[in-house]
């Protein structure tokens, strides 16, 4: 299967501020990553290049940027590869509608239904299928603006899901959430996981972390700052550097957290 992303020298500007500074990485689409960095290391740019919002500035003649082998997407082609859920998205959801006809939106990669949207059965049926393997199916009639964070997280998740995506994005997934949503979420991540669906987490917190990530990419100030295997840079002395702070890392039955030293 081709990488999800390659991207070679790929930068942002905003004025005379490169936001993210000559970008070259490649995620394979087997793998599960994390993409972790302190508040305004280009991790929320980063995101809106995979989601097409924004794109390289051409700055040199070498650019490259594509996802899943190919520069440009039509956006119904690209959700059977990819599941995107960011905080804006969440946010977008404000006109009422139940959290399966949030679900059910997702086969036509819009913020609700249209009536020019032609639902079939099997539409249905796998909206069902998605809210059931999320756990919220007691929630499905009630509107989505109207739910907890952890609760419409998890629709916007089996949103992102009923295209059977090959690789899911999560940006920020415990934003706003309390402990125990938290807690489920960690638990929802884990149970994708095991489905068969890639995840690619970016993050700044560690407790976001599940034990089937095995690759970690860390963005400071728009640059690439570490790449590596879980073993060699998910450390504390490698966090420490990231964050320029002291931190210890720890570890215990699948839960990740920093103290700070």
């Amino acid at each position: 299967m081709k990488n999800f992303i390659e991207f070679k020298n790929v930068s942002v500007l905003r004025g005379e501020r490169r936001i993210l500074d000559d970008i070259n990485l490649e995620i394979g689409a087997d793998e599960n990553v994390a993409v972790i960095g302190p508040n305004g290391s280009g991790k929320s740019t980063f995101i809106k290049l995979i989601t097409g919002s924004i794109y390289p500035s051409y700055t040199r003649d070498d650019t490259v940027c594509r996802l899943f082998g190919k520069t440009q997407w039509n956006i119904r082609d690209l959700k059977s590869m990819l599941g995107i859920v960011t905080n804006d998205l969440q946010n977008d959801f404000n006109n009422g509608i139940s959290g399966f006809e949030t679900v059910l939106s997702g086969f036509f990669s819009s913020i609700g239904l249209f009536h020019n949207h032609h639902v079939t059965r099997e539409m249905e049926q796998k909206t069902a299928e998605m809210i059931d393997f999320m756990d919220v199916s007691a929630l499905s009639q009630k509107r989505i603006d109207t739910m907890s964070s952890g609760e419409a997280k998890r629709f916007l998740i089996a949103r992102a899901l009923v295209n059977n995506p090959k690789v899911l994005v999560l940006d920020e997934p415990s934003n706003s959430l309390d402990i125990a949503s938290a807690a489920k979420l960690h638990s929802t991540m884990r149970k994708i996981s095991s489905s068969g669906t890639k995840i690619v987490l970016v993050t700044h917190l560690a407790s976001d972390i599940i034990p089937e990530i095995g690759r970690f990419v860390y963005f400071k100030d728009g640059k690439v700052f570490a790449d590596g295997s879980r073993k060699d840079i998910f450390n504390s002395s490698v966090l420490s550097k990231l964050f320029g702070i002291e931190v210890n890392l720890e570890e215990k039955n699948g839960l990740c957290w920093l103290n700070g030293k």
